[in-house]
């Protein structure tokens, strides 16, 4: 259908020129010689874009704009005008006014208006596509020939920006062979691990960096330059997460780096966050300090303890920070530290964990509303970014870049959407976690698993001399034969951690500093 055109000016039959150029390219084009007309046309009927002179007798270009607002606050309105006094223009920007002309105009600046405002999306989504084509061969060929954890860092970041380009894309074909392509991915991704991870802990010529030296690796020596540092953990934040919401964070401040580590497994809060505040692994830090280590079976919260883990690492290190710690499990502990950001901040260290992204993960498998909010990858996305453009921890880090201070953004673990269910058995004190189970006994099927039978070989604690662990593929995730239907219904399609994949390993650390 033929898109519809209003243009309004009270010198229209000078312009009559444009409007037949227009009708020849296949566009209708109504016109009105003034705003009281334009505003009653408005009213009666839908126009796809709106050419506005500002210099018109009786009711201005300005008020005919607000009221067309008022009635139809979407409708793209290109201002056309023969002055660039900057107080007209900012009124006019103000009002929001999709685009500006100046007088005379061509017959190419109208055309190219036109199809930035009407046929925009459109043309981005032939040419995305278009693009995609091309890199899915080069992605494939990427995921064939891949040897390293690096290897598999930069196919994640280009599967993760096509995934936040989809996020504003209505092509279900896209997203259909993007969806293939990263299940292609993570098959790969989970025979590397399979075949690699035990033996990052005997060789350390190939070990990507780990959850236990994320803060002496990309914190510590920021401090040791004479830096404060706020590092902000966002529990459960996934790469493609951080992209989405990295242009509101960019308002106020710039990336000196972006880059990509790897969280240790089980890809879970209480053994990769534990390890990143201890700087230990999960068995070395059980050893260590047994009256901080809870055990999955135990009903004592897994992470009460990540003050006084960091404490002890800085002093081993023998690292005399001062430091401050917050967890904000709900939105008001988090504006109580704007409140006092200027005295947080003059710590050598503060540390914010913010879970707010892990609730929204769990809520929307409790809750059929945050269901239908985050029913895929997309909508995940989509629900993250008006999470934060509208959150308190925006509006810290906004305040935080009024101050000289280093900011860096990072999580303990991923997630991923769960959606084929491998049946596992064991005894009642097996872990109840859906993409990771330790216990003595298990009976599953080997091919669909990683096992580690001996986790001392990757510093995992155990409960008993016979307990081992297995972890879930790709979108894999581990349901019981008991009450087998309702259980895999349950969980399908929610968003779960602990496992082997791609967005849950392979995650973020950012390091941020002030453009005010």
């Amino acid at each position: 259908m033929p898109a519809t055109i209003l243009w309004v000016d009270d010198e229209i039959d000078l312009l009559r020129p444009y409007v037949i150029f227009l009708e020849q390219k296949g566009y209708n084009v109504e016109t009105a010689t003034n705003g009281h007309d334009a505003i009653e046309m408005v009213n009666a009927k839908p126009f796809d874009l709106v050419f506005l002179d500002e210099n018109m007798p009786g009711i201005s270009g300005l008020e005919t704009l607000n009221q067309i607002k008022q009635i139809r606050p979407t409708l793209p309105v290109v201002m056309v005008t023969k002055s660039e006094e900057e107080n007209i223009m900012d009124d006019a920007i103000g009002s929001k006014i999709a685009d500006y002309l100046i007088k005379p105009v061509n017959p190419k600046q109208i055309l190219l208006s036109i199809k930035k405002h009407i046929h925009g999306r459109e043309l981005v989504t032939e040419k995305q596509i278009a693009n995609y084509r091309v890199e899915f061969g080069t992605i494939s060929q990427m995921i064939s020939s891949a040897r390293t954890a690096n290897d598999w860092a930069n196919i994640y970041r280009k599967l993760a920006y096509w995934q936040v380009l989809v996020t504003d894309n209505n092509d279900s074909n896209l997203k259909q062979i993007l969806e293939m392509q990263q299940a292609e991915a993570n098959h790969a991704f989970s025979k590397f691990i399979k075949n690699n991870y035990v033996n990052w802990f005997k060789n350390d010529e190939d070990k990507p960096l780990l959850s236990p030296n994320l803060l002496k690796e990309k914190v510590f020596p920021l401090i040791d330059n004479g830096r404060n540092v706020l590092v902000v953990l966002i529990d459960n934040l996934r790469y493609d997460q951080w992209k989405i919401i990295e242009p509101l964070i960019l308002e106020n401040w710039k990336v000196e780096t972006e880059d990509m580590y790897y969280s240790i497994l089980p890809t879970a809060t209480q053994y990769a966050r534990n390890a990143i505040f201890a700087g230990l692994m999960p068995m070395d830090l059980q050893n260590k300090y047994p009256e901080l280590w809870v055990y999955d079976e135990e009903d004592e919260g897994k992470n009460l303890f990540e003050f006084d883990l960091l404490k002890y690492q800085l002093q081993r290190l023998g690292k005399n920070y001062s430091v401050f710690y917050e967890k904000a499990n709900t939105l008001k502990p988090g504006m109580k530290i704007v409140d006092n950001l200027k005295g947080v901040l003059q710590n050598n260290l503060s540390v914010i964990v913010y879970n707010f992204v892990d609730m929204m993960s769990h809520s929307r498998t409790d809750s059929n509303m945050m269901r239908e909010l985050a029913s895929d990858e997309v909508a995940y996305l989509s629900l993250t970014r008006s999470w934060f453009q509208h959150s308190d921890l925006r509006t810290l880090l906004n305040e935080a870049a009024k101050h000289n201070v280093t900011v860096v953004i990072t999580t303990d673990h991923g997630t991923m959407r769960v959606q084929n269910p491998v049946k596992v058995v064991g005894d009642k004190s097996t872990s109840t976690n859906l993409r990771y189970k330790l216990g003595r006994s298990l009976n599953y099927n080997h091919k669909e698993v990683f096992e580690i039978k001996t986790p001392a070989d990757v510093h995992l604690p155990r409960t008993t001399i016979s307990s081992s662990y297995i972890f879930a593929f790709g979108n894999n995730f581990f349901a019981y034969p008991n009450n087998y239907n309702y259980y895999v219904n349950y969980y399908r399609d929610t968003f779960q951690h602990g496992g082997i994949s791609l967005e849950e390993m392979i995650i973020p650390v950012i390091v941020l500093s002030p453009n005010i």
